[in-house]
């Protein structure tokens, strides 16, 4: 992979948000085609290594609708949300940069190396300010740094309450950057940090973007029509997981679009 180490990144307009740091890089080195337009708007999307499959379907409703918004999404390349993110970007036709944990010149393998061509083929970044070093624990919050930097707000997908995507969330409130989070199920350890930083009022909650299919088109609210089922019977009448089931519930109050009480669930009238 061909990369370039650059000295003299802060007269390069792209990375201009990087002098908000305390402490930003002394060098820059970056593998793809540099255009200060990739910039212009962008939307750090992190969070968990141990994405569930509710972070998943999350992120794919909203990594479309902000590439259909034209903004780049930028992420930390780490396995879980991050690599997430940045596949679903690149297959809906956005672009998205990379911030690496590690030296450039590391050699990546496999599906690392995959997503890496994908994102540089699809006219996006990876970024690393080292050229050589080895990922050890602390190059991950010094990486996060950056990514809170380069970005114009920041949302945080999944995080347990010591997940490394809170350092990012930290360093963005740092920088007056708008901060995001998506509030999760109360049982799922993945969500406790995302709904701590809503509930001490860190983050905005992330609701309007959670968007579900309206009316019959959507199977669940077709499947409870005028009745009201708990998440059991309706995994049994759909033939679907309880996970999976409870997974988009969550996603259906969330949206208002359906009303849980004594465990039972209805569909909204409003």
């Amino acid at each position: 992979m061909r990369y370039q180490c650059l000295s003299d990144w802060r007269s390069m307009q792209g990375f201009s948000r990087l002098l908000d740091l305390p402490d930003p890089p002394k060098q820059l080195c970056i593998a793809g085609n540099y255009v200060p337009e990739l910039f212009t708007s962008c939307i750090a999307v992190v969070g968990s290594r141990r994405i569930s499959g509710y972070g998943r379907r999350v992120i794919d409703a909203i990594v479309p609708r902000l590439v259909y918004e034209k903004k780049t999404i930028i992420s930390g390349f780490m396995y879980g949300v991050d690599q997430y993110a940045h596949d679903v970007c690149i297959k809906n036709g956005g672009k998205t940069i990379a911030v690496l944990g590690w030296g450039i010149s590391r050699k990546l393998e496999n599906s690392d190396r995959k997503l890496a061509d994908a994102i540089i083929d699809t006219g996006g970044l990876l970024l690393s300010e080292w050229e050589h070093q080895r990922p050890v624990l602390w190059t991950f919050p010094v990486r996060n740094r950056l990514v809170a930097a380069l970005s114009h707000e920041v949302l945080v997908v999944e995080a347990a309450l010591k997940s490394g995507s809170l350092i990012t969330a930290r360093i963005a409130r740092l920088l007056k950057r708008p901060l995001w989070a998506v509030p999760g199920p109360i049982t799922s350890k993945t969500s406790q940090g995302t709904n701590a930083l809503i509930a001490h009022g860190h983050a905005k909650m992330w609701i309007s973007q959670l968007e579900t299919k309206n009316g019959t088109d959507d199977p669940i609210l077709q499947a409870l029509g005028d009745t009201e089922c708990s998440v059991d019977e309706l995994a049994r009448s759909m033939g679907l997981p309880v996970s999976e089931v409870g997974a988009q519930l969550s996603l259906l109050s969330l949206s208002g679009k359906v009303i849980e009480q004594g465990g039972k669930y209805y569909v909204s009238k409003n």
